[in-house]
C-alpha cells in the first residue's frame, strides 16, 4: 500500500521549465532499501545535467540525488538503519526532490544529532566530493602541507567546503570565482589566494603566486571554459581532475599534448565510484561528519527554496548566481 507525496518530475529533457510539481505514489521499501521522509533536499549541478539530458535517465523521473530526513521504514536485510533514525545520503538514484522516497540503503548513513537536516542536505554530495578530491585523488608524489592546488568555482557548494578542508590539511588553495564578492567569500572560507577569472588571467596569476612553478593539482568542475588554460597552471607531473561540466563538456583531448606540458596526468573521477560499497560510504561520511563537527569546515547554506520553486533554483544555479550550498524544503 502506497502513500501520495509531492515530487518534482521531469517528463522531457530541457530547461528549468520542464520541472513539474506533481503527486506520486511512494510504496514500501524492498530488500536492501529504506523509505525516508525528507526534511530538506540538496541542489547540485548534476541535477542540471540530468534535467537537460546530458546525463540521461529513463523518462519520466523525479530529480535529485541528495537529502536528509527521518527513516520511515526499512526493507529486508537493512541493519544499519531503523525507523525513526535521522539519516542523510548522496545517491546515484535520482528522486530526492520529493516529500518522501524509497531508495537503496547502501549510501544512506545515520545523521549525528548535532547536524541539522538542512545542513546535511547541503553537504552530503558536496562534502563527500570534497573528501575524495582532497584525500583520495592525489598527484604522483601525493600532497604535503604547503603544496599549492588550484580549485575552480571556489565559492560554490563544493568549493567552499574544499577551501576550508584544504586549509585544515595545510594546503594552499588558490580559488577562482566570477566576481570580487565571490573571491572574498573563498578567502573568508580558507582559500590562500582568490582570482577573479572575469578580470584577471588566472594562468598568469597562478604562475605569479607559485613563483613560476605551477600547482600540483587542478580541481575543475567548470569544464570547457577552463580546461586548456588549467593545464598550463600545472607543474611537471601535475594532475588535472575534471569533476564537472558547468560550462559544457571538456572537448576531446589529444594525449600527445600532455607530454610537452610536463608529463601531466588527467583523470575524470566520479563520487559514486567511491561510494560503491556501504563500508566506503560510511568511512567517507565519518570523515565528513568529523571535520564538520570539529568546526574546521562550516557548511554555508546560501539559498533556501520551497520544493515547488525548483525551477527558479535551477535558473539561479545555471546563472552562477548562487554561493555555497542550496537546499529545497518540502
Amino acid at each position: 500500500m502506497g502513500s501520495t507525496v509531492k515530487a518534482i518530475r521531469v517528463h522531457e529533457f530541457g530547461g528549468p521549465e520542464v520541472l513539474r510539481l506533481e503527486e506520486v505514489t511512494v510504496g514500501e521499501p524492498g530488500p536492501g532499501e529504506i523509505r525516508i521522509r525528507h526534511h530538506a533536499c540538496g541542489l547540485n549541478f548534476i541535477d542540471v545535467y540530468q534535467r537537460t539530458g546530458l546525463y540521461q535517465n529513463p523518462l519520466p523521473f523525479t530529480l535529485g540525488g541528495e537529502g536528509a530526513g527521518i527513516v520511515e521504514a526499512v526493507g529486508e536485510g537493512v541493519e544499519h538503519l531503523k525507523p525513526g533514525d535521522r539519516a542523510a545520503y548522496a545517491s546515484q538514484q535520482p528522486g530526492a526532490y520529493s516529500d518522501a522516497r524509497v531508495l537503496s540503503a547502501r549510501t544512506v548513513v545515520k545523521l549525528p544529532e548535532d547536524i541539522a537536516f538542512d545542513t546535511a542536505a547541503g553537504m552530503m554530495l558536496k562534502g563527500l566530493t570534497a573528501q575524495y578530491l582532497l584525500k583520495k585523488t592525489l598527484p604522483q608524489a601525493g600532497l604535503q602541507q604547503g603544496d599549492f592546488v588550484l580549485f575552480h568555482a571556489a565559492a560554490g557548494g563544493v568549493g567552499l567546503i574544499a577551501c576550508q578542508w584544504a586549509r585544515a590539511l595545510g594546503l594552499r588553495l588558490i580559488g577562482t570565482a566570477g566576481s570580487d564578492e565571490k573571491c572574498r567569500l573563498a578567502l573568508e572560507h580558507g582559500a590562500a589566494h582568490a582570482i577573479n577569472y572575469r578580470s584577471e588571467d588566472f594562468v598568469a596569476r597562478v604562475k605569479e603566486i607559485t613563483g613560476g612553478q605551477g600547482v600540483k593539482v587542478v580541481h575543475d568542475a567548470v569544464g570547457k571554459d577552463t580546461f586548456e588554460r588549467s593545464l598550463k597552471c600545472l607543474r611537471p607531473f601535475g594532475l588535472f581532475v575534471s569533476f564537472g561540466n558547468s560550462s559544457g563538456p571538456v572537448p576531446p583531448v589529444a594525449l600527445g599534448t600532455l607530454g610537452p606540458l610536463g608529463s601531466l596526468y588527467l583523470t575524470r573521477p566520479t563520487l559514486f565510484t567511491h561510494l560503491a560499497t556501504r563500508e566506503s560510504t560510511q568511512a567517507m561520511a565519518d570523515e565528513l561528519f568529523e571535520v564538520v563537527r570539529s568546526g574546521a569546515v562550516k557548511i554555508r547554506l546560501g539559498q533556501r527554496y520551497a520544493l515547488g520553486d525548483a525551477a527558479q533554483a535551477h535558473r539561479d544555479l545555471e546563472a552562477r548566481n548562487t554561493t555555497g550550498s542550496s537546499v529545497l524544503i518540502p
